[in-house]
């Protein structure tokens, strides 16, 4: 059988990520299971898992690490760090033509590297099968919590980044008081459930769109809703979910009915930039528009939440969104909407994140790295190989050259 050298890189992107595609443990655990594998790692003194702990484990740190087959990192590898000719793993920030790494794209093409990022890793139906989205919803749920008792002075919370890990974050929780508030969450996919998560953490109960539009509760509750809760064909109450996915452009907005009555708003879903914005502005200016805090954690800026004027940032999570000036204004004020908008959520949580990306990892994508690529998955999600772009990726080629 072929040995296979893995290297986890060290995060040399600015500013820093403390997350890792393999922790101690999992790394202890793959060479154990596949005795052709060996995996080193470069030192690092920011990672949220130290060089203490992986050698505890076995693994040998290794700065060099131009002897590895497979570089195994998070955030983007710097272009004078690309080593040519190797197989890369790690968020590369380029399928949608991202202006800031086109030279990133132009040298992974130049330096002849195989680049297969986790965004692209996905199953035979086209379902991507990785990545940190979970601790997004976990963290994000927690923040819009944390925002709205700083709002109303009910609560403080110490916040996720300062927490060792979730386990202290969900002490944190059992301090939380919440009055008789509606929270709104929209999204069905990864994100969504990890707020559910958070939520559920709160035993907030849930309730039915209908229940949520026209009963008062004594106690805090929470409506996920789907597309068909809050998008619609204009006049026409029939509706299709594949024609929404198909044909966003087609539908408007109907979530108005939900901001009547909700207190804090959650942004857990997909958006489509065809897709019409959840309200507007003038929305906003209402009489009856009731919500005084948004987790945006999708966090497109002027996208589905046109609040979200600008990501906010781990140490300053909090901003807001002057109802009458429609500019940024103090989070906490009378007059404005209190936004959260971090748009790196699981680098607040990056032990438990890192965990669990690291165990998908581990069952859906390295045993196609380790005993051959079977159903072309690794193959699929390779954006550039041998100085080329493969077929699925071609649409990047005025990008990319």
């Amino acid at each position: 059988m072929q040995k296979i050298k893995i290297g986890v890189l060290k995060e040399d992107k600015s500013p820093p990520d403390k997350r890792v595609p393999l922790t101690p443990l999992i790394c202890s655990e793959l060479t154990r299971k596949y005795p052709n594998v060996e995996v080193v790692v470069q030192p690092s003194k920011i990672r949220c898992y130290s060089d203490e702990e992986y050698t505890s484990f076995g693994v040998t740190l290794q700065e060099d690490i131009s002897d590895c087959d497979v570089l195994m990192g998070v955030k983007e590898v710097p272009v004078d760090k690309l080593i040519a000719g190797k197989k890369y793993f790690f968020f590369s920030h380029t399928i949608k033509k991202q202006a800031h790494n086109k030279k990133l794209m132009h040298a992974l093409i130049e330096k002849k590297i195989q680049m297969v990022d986790y965004e692209t890793l996905t199953d035979k139906n086209n379902n991507r099968i990785i990545g940190f989205g979970r601790f997004a919803g976990v963290v994000g749920a927690y923040n819009g919590i944390l925002g709205y008792g700083l709002k109303y002075d009910l609560f403080r919370l110490k916040p996720a980044h300062l927490c060792r890990d979730r386990a202290e974050m969900e002490e944190e929780l059992k301090r939380v008081k919440l009055p008789n508030i509606k929270i709104a969450l929209t999204g069905g996919g990864r994100v969504a459930n990890g707020v559910i998560e958070t939520l559920s953490a709160l035993r907030i109960r849930k309730v039915t769109s209908e229940e949520f539009l026209t009963m008062s509760f004594r106690e805090p509750v929470y409506c996920q809703l789907n597309p068909r809760d809050y998008v619609e064909r204009p006049n026409d109450h029939n509706f299709d979910l594949n024609d929404f996915f198909s044909h966003p452009e087609h539908f408007v907005s109907r979530f108005t009915d939900y901001t009547k009555v909700t207190d804090l708003y959650m942004s857990a879903h997909y958006w489509d930039p065809r897709s019409p914005k959840m309200f507007t502005v003038k929305d906003i200016q209402a009489p009856d528009f009731h919500i005084s805090v948004i987790a945006d954690i999708t966090c497109d800026i002027d996208g589905s939440v046109p609040t979200t004027i600008r990501s906010s940032t781990i140490t300053a999570p909090f901003y807001g969104y002057n109802i009458l000036k429609h500019h940024e204004d103090l989070p906490f004020n009378k007059d404005t909407i209190c936004i959260m908008a971090v748009d790196n959520l699981p680098c607040e949580l990056p032990r438990d994140a890192s965990d669990d990306f690291g165990k998908d990892l581990t069952e859906r994508v390295l045993p196609h790295v380790f005993s051959g690529d079977a159903d072309g998955l690794i193959e699929r999600a390779s954006i550039c190989k041998d100085g080329k772009l493969t077929k699925g990726f071609e649409y990047l080629t005025d990008y990319a050259y």
